[in-house]
């Protein structure tokens, strides 16, 4: 097969790399890198080899078909303004890589089919919200595990293996599929919030594609305040009288941030403007504008966590997985990273690779 200059643009926007940058440490030159991504040049061997060990690349991924090409319109970007263009190609061709793993994953396993709304036609995020949870049946209560809620109703997620605050998450449909890709650099709080606020972009704004506005990503925040902070469940547990140490202890039950927790209240007209501002004041002078001082233990994958249990159970490790997809592991470690937990072998083989979720 022949070498495949799309695998190679991939790999080193993976990098964060330049053409240049890529040339300089692979000891080639410019036009080189140029020639042979433009596909106006086949490299030999020796020029392969040079890109597998700069990009740190299996040579074999190289002469792999296309990769899923990712419609970069129908793509949910938070705090795009704050990414660089390498940040965004990083994250975007991690996206390609997901899919790839992807589809392994559905030629291996039975997982749940897609069960979202179409919620375009509505203008109210609070609405919104309020129509999904009936539409899942969860009433008023607390979400208990916003990740398991998605790999249940057949949302496919996947991490960002992103070491940087300004890549948050992204979500994006395929082929009938939702997918949702987290930064699990941040909090639990964080990474939870990011979840629901994705979750409105693929029922609200299936088809508003990437270039979102600013209104449509507060559209998201509202979303996700009101998901997962019902007003009902909010109102009836909080007193008249709400001081800072209260939001603090009351933010464990609904397992979001110091911050948000403030910012619903807020909205919800049981903070002041003073009020909120206050507590937002006295939340940051306490470590909660940068983190969560005592936060909640990070959500798991009970797909990914059956998965690798089931794939250990037949020796088959992820080191192996890596190799049969032709990637390199800390590509794969990147793209399951904090999501499944510690993985216990099951105390029966089970034969069947089932992993559909009740």
């Amino acid at each position: 097969m022949a070498f495949n200059p799309k695998r190679l643009i991939l790999a080193r926007k993976r990098r964060r790399m330049t053409g240049k940058g890529l040339a300089e440490a692979a000891g080639l030159s410019p036009i080189t890198v140029s020639r042979v991504e433009n596909g106006e040049n086949e490299p030999d061997e020796a020029t392969v080899d040079r890109f597998a060990e700069t990009l740190a690349y299996p040579t074999t991924f190289f002469y792999l078909d296309d990769p899923d090409e990712l419609d970069t319109t129908a793509v949910s970007f938070r705090s795009l303004s704050k990414m660089s263009s390498k940040e965004r190609d990083a994250a975007i061709n991690a996206g390609r890589l997901g899919l790839q793993l992807s589809d392994w994953l559905e030629g291996q396993f039975s997982l749940p089919d897609a069960n979202l709304v179409d919620l375009s036609y509505e203008t109210d995020p609070e609405a919104a919200a309020r129509t999904l949870r009936a539409y899942w049946s969860l009433g008023e209560k607390p979400i208990g595990n916003m990740l398991g809620l998605l790999e249940v109703q057949g949302v496919r997620v996947f991490s960002l293996s992103e070491a940087t605050s300004s890549v948050d998450a992204f979500s994006f449909w395929r082929d009938e599929r939702p997918f949702v890709f987290l930064n699990n650099y941040k909090t639990s709080e964080h990474s939870i919030f990011d979840a629901a606020h994705e979750l409105c972009h693929l029922v609200m704004h299936r088809h508003a594609g990437s270039q979102l506005s600013r209104t449509a990503e507060r559209e998201a925040n509202q979303f996700a305040s009101a998901f997962l902070m019902p007003e009902n469940d909010v109102r009836s547990r909080m007193p008249r009288f709400i001081t800072v140490d209260l939001i603090i202890r009351a933010k464990a039950r609904w397992r979001v941030s110091a911050m948000a927790m403030a910012y619903r209240l807020h909205t919800l007209n049981l903070l002041s403007e003073w009020q909120y501002k206050s507590a937002c004041i006295e939340l940051g002078r306490r470590g909660y504008r940068s983190g969560e001082p005592n936060g909640i233990e990070r959500e798991t994958s009970a797909v990914w966590r059956k998965i690798l249990a089931h794939l250990w159970s037949e020796k088959v490790t992820k080191h192996e997985i890596a190799g049969l997809l032709h990637l390199p592991p800390d590509e794969l470690e990147g793209l399951i990273w904090g999501l499944a937990g510690p993985v216990v072998r099951p105390d029966r083989d089970d034969s069947r690779a089932s992993l559909r979720l009740i």
